[in-house]
């Protein structure tokens, strides 16, 4: 039996128990739907958590590191989310929704009930985002949840959410663990990850680099930095790199002295660094300052490698970014209707272009907004299954799928590199291929974990 034979019999499980349920309040389903529940086919008494009911609005929950590490990263989620909130309410000039297929919208809020949200900072901590996810849960009612700059913080309130029956679309997170060993059927993500930037950036780098190279690793040490890492030692170690060493760093430390004065003496001709946010920043600072990238070792130029980038980070990180290889997952740049589309929306609200992250978290709540309408209710489950599987266009990644076996999208990669010449602050990274999804796909099965159930 296929993935999606045993997701199409466990949620026909769910409904047929959820039925059985709302039978006793009178409530009775059309027995021709056996994909997605009807709309309002639930019990009045409050049969799942936050349930509407006959209210004007429903409340999401934008969870944002608005301090800490990754705070720029969250400023402009947030951004992103309050834009988002206008266009399904029919304000503005409906971004994303002019240029999304298929679309359910109606620009009328979600099924007609007018959008509103709350706020949390998750602090770039796993426990802090925990704590303000189930307080939007609980306290305000909040029906959905997103958000996040951190994969640690994704992986925990993804957990929650699964435990609370609140379905979690995860903001900015590249670990594979996010949708590997610790995916849930609750949660789901836009954003690539970072098997896919390490599929991405091999051919380059044997183009660029050759087949000869001792790397050397700082990485942060928590979930991302782990499996970015990984990823990326599995991809130059094919090519025929060597590792020389790798080395965990705490997030937020602000001083990388200690870390890359041991490089110098490594005889190591590359560093990559699988840092994000502000620790980018400075330790791509600190490494420039302490002349690597003037040194020749065994015969190469020594090269650095940024495996994820944002535009946020090239800005910090100013001059010391030009000719850096990376990859992105959306770049404000690029000329599809989506995506100019959304930048012309974000750029008349704020007077500058999004960021990656603030592409992803608006695509997120208009793709949770969408698969609502799709499934005709709120209902979790149906919701879900509305999801798995989805296929779309016109949001600024090409053809698009939310693989079902693991809530992973599959979409194109971007490699890009920091901009020799910019034409204004913006143009600081230049898109060096666009690859095409098929290269960076890969089998659900490899990284483990289970969805586990569909609640009810």
């Amino acid at each position: 039996m296929s993935n999606k034979d045993k997701n199409d019999n466990n949620l026909a499980n769910t409904r047929r128990s959820f039925m059985k349920k709302s039978a006793t309040a009178g409530i009775i389903a059309a027995s021709s739907a056996p994909t997605f529940f009807m709309k309002n086919a639930f019990a009045a008494d409050g049969s799942f958590r936050n349930m509407p009911g006959m209210g004007k609005s429903i409340k999401l929950g934008f969870n944002v590191p608005q301090s800490g590490a990754y705070a720029d990263e969250g400023a402009d989620e947030l951004r992103a989310y309050k834009l988002a909130v206008k266009h399904l309410n029919g304000e503005g000039d409906g971004g994303l929704m002019n240029t999304m297929k298929p679309l359910s919208l109606k620009g009328n809020g979600i099924l007609g009930k007018k959008v509103e949200y709350v706020t949390g900072d998750t602090q770039t901590k796993s426990d802090a985002a925990r704590a303000s996810a189930k307080r939007m849960i609980e306290k305000d009612g909040a029906l959905m949840i997103t958000g996040g700059s951190s994969s640690g913080v994704a992986v925990a309130v993804q957990s929650l959410c699964q435990e609370m029956g609140i379905i979690f679309m995860s903001g900015l997170t590249h670990s594979n663990d996010t949708t590997g060993k610790d995916k849930r059927r609750y949660g789901f993500r836009h954003f690539f990850n970072a098997k896919m930037s390490g599929s991405a950036l091999g051919p380059v780098l044997k183009e660029e680099m050759g087949t000869e190279r001792q790397a050397y690793h700082l990485t942060a040490d928590y979930t991302w930095g782990w499996t970015q890492e990984e990823s990326i030692k599995e991809t130059t170690e094919a090519l025929g790199w060597k590792t020389t060493a790798t080395v965990k760093t705490p997030v937020g430390a602000g001083d990388f002295s200690q870390y890359i004065t041991p490089i110098l003496n490594s005889g190591a001709d590359t560093l990559i660094l699988n840092h994000y946010g502000k620790d980018m920043i400075n330790s791509l600072t600190q490494a420039v300052q302490f002349g690597l990238r003037d040194k020749q070792v065994n015969g190469k130029n020594f090269e650095i490698i940024v495996p994820l980038y944002s535009r946020l980070m090239a800005q910090g990180a100013g001059e010391n970014l030009k000719g850096i290889l990376g990859t992105t997952n959306w770049n404000w740049a690029l000329t599809d209707a989506g995506s100019m589309a959304f930048v012309k929306s974000f750029g008349a609200e704020y007077g500058f272009p999004p960021s990656q992250a603030a592409h992803t978290c608006y695509v997120q709540t208009l793709l949770y907004a969408n698969a609502c309408e799709m499934a005709g209710t709120f209902y979790p489950p149906a919701v879900i299954k509305a999801l798995e599987g989805f296929k779309f266009d016109g949001m600024g990644n090409g053809e698009t799928e939310y693989r079902a076996e693991d809530h992973q999208c599959f979409k194109n990669v971007l490699v890009v590199r920091g901009n020799q010449n910019p034409t204004s602050q913006f143009d600081l990274l230049e898109i060096v291929k666009e690859v095409p999804r098929s290269q960076v796909e890969y089998d659900a099965s490899i990284f483990g974990g289970e969805l586990g159930p569909y609640k009810v």
